[in-house]
């Protein structure tokens, strides 16, 4: 062997390529399309939250927290919590900051995954699930939505897959991962819901991870059903939210975990090693920020009307819409374009929407691991309405 030469090794994730978000990312900046596909925000967030970092700053908090996260952002987390969803989490021995949503699930993952263990995933799925299950050693059972479509053929809504999920859970199941308000189709869990799923792990030893990042985004007057609020599922769940989603930050990376103390226990071992601990002004400046719950209650009105707003100028178009009761994303069905580009996969649609309409979209197919073609695509409302406005004009030309 030359000496010069990288010696090869076996990959621990050889599925793995470059995520669609970030080639429609990169896509969209080559041809200056308006990038509806990557779910952040192109609006700054409140000018008091930097503010209240920049002063944590300024009074030299810049050194390490405590691995679990500064105290003062864990009792607030721990009353939002108590108040939205009526669960009391002990902020010493529940509630743990992560560098962000992503790292939360991971490290839940790596924490109670062990090599032969099956993890179930619901599809279209967030696609950090699979290679965090993979790190762990553990196998991804996968069940697909299931994907209501109308008189003509055109998908119209998603209903959780009961059957399949009830056919899946067996002895080797260690975790169920759900997520709502559902990233990318907008659905959410209800009250009834939960009470089914709680029927189906009941006499088991199975665990849940809840990500539930969106949970300030369900709209119409409908609220949102935390795994906390369900006191037999919260004895057996990670619950994972972000501040990134919720305060228009999905840069600073931060977020929780919420768990009861066995697992709290369990997870913050390998927490303190692959990231022990999470930036400190920023928590600080979340904790004076969290305290006025007025930032995350008026959210949802925030939200909705920039989801109505975009449903009214797309419903100018052939395109189908979706429901969209959660998240801030609008699924539509482009199957019925009057184009020849109507007939193309979902990725090579984006593809083209991209390059030839100026608009980027992410194809609802990549949400899969076996590519899963029903004619639907995502859209991100998170952005400015003349961003929104832009894009509008250009999809009512299809």
């Amino acid at each position: 062997m030359n000496p010069l030469e990288t010696p090869s090794f076996p990959s621990r994730l050889p599925q793995v390529e470059t995520t669609i978000f970030t080639i429609m990312s990169a896509l969209a900046a080559k041809h200056e399309a308006i990038n509806l596909g990557q779910g952040f925000p192109d609006f700054p967030c409140d000018r008091k939250l930097i503010a209240e970092v920049n002063a944590a700053m300024l009074a030299d908090r810049n050194q390490y927290p405590p691995m679990i996260g500064i105290a003062e952002l864990r009792n607030g987390i721990s009353q939002k919590i108590k108040n939205l969803y009526g669960h009391h989490y002990d902020a010493d021995a529940d509630i743990t900051i992560t560098a962000g949503g992503t790292q939360g699930i991971l490290t839940a993952v790596l924490a109670c995954v062990s090599p032969g263990d099956e993890v179930i995933i619901i599809e279209p799925a967030y696609d950090s699930y699979r290679p965090s299950i993979a790190l762990a050693g553990g196998k991804t059972i996968s069940v697909s939505l299931n994907v209501v479509r109308d008189e003509i053929g055109q998908v119209a809504s998603y209903q959780i897959p009961w059957d399949a999920l009830a056919n899946a859970i067996n002895p080797k199941t260690r975790l169920i991962i759900i997520n709502t308000p559902h990233n990318p189709t907008g659905m959410v869990w209800d009250k009834a819901d939960l009470d089914r799923l709680a029927n189906l792990v009941r006499n088991t030893s199975a665990l849940i991870l809840s990500d539930e990042v969106y949970e300030h985004m369900v709209y119409d007057g409908a609220q949102h059903h935390s795994v906390a609020s369900h006191p037999e599922l919260a004895a057996r769940s990670f619950l994972i939210s972000s501040f990134g989603k919720t305060y228009h930050v999905t840069g600073w990376k931060v977020g929780y975990v919420a768990a009861p103390p066995a697992l709290t226990k369990e997870f913050r071992k390998v927490h303190q090693f692959n990231v022990f601990t999470v930036n400190t002004p920023m928590q600080y400046g979340l904790a004076s920020y969290l305290s006025d719950a007025e930032h995350y209650l008026n959210l949802p009105a925030f939200y909705q009307a920039k989801r109505d707003f975009f449903r009214a100028g797309l419903s100018q178009t052939k395109f189908k819409l979706l429901p969209t009761p959660g998240t801030y994303f609008q699924c539509v069905d482009y199957s019925s374009l009057n184009i020849p580009q109507s007939k193309l996969s979902e990725v090579d649609f984006c593809k083209w929407l991209t390059t030839e309409v100026g608009v980027a979209a992410i194809p609802v197919s990549a949400f899969y691991e076996q590519i899963t073609e029903s004619g639907v695509i995502r859209f991100c409302f998170a952005k400015q309405d003349q961003t929104l406005t832009n894009a509008l004009q250009r999809l009512q030309t299809l």
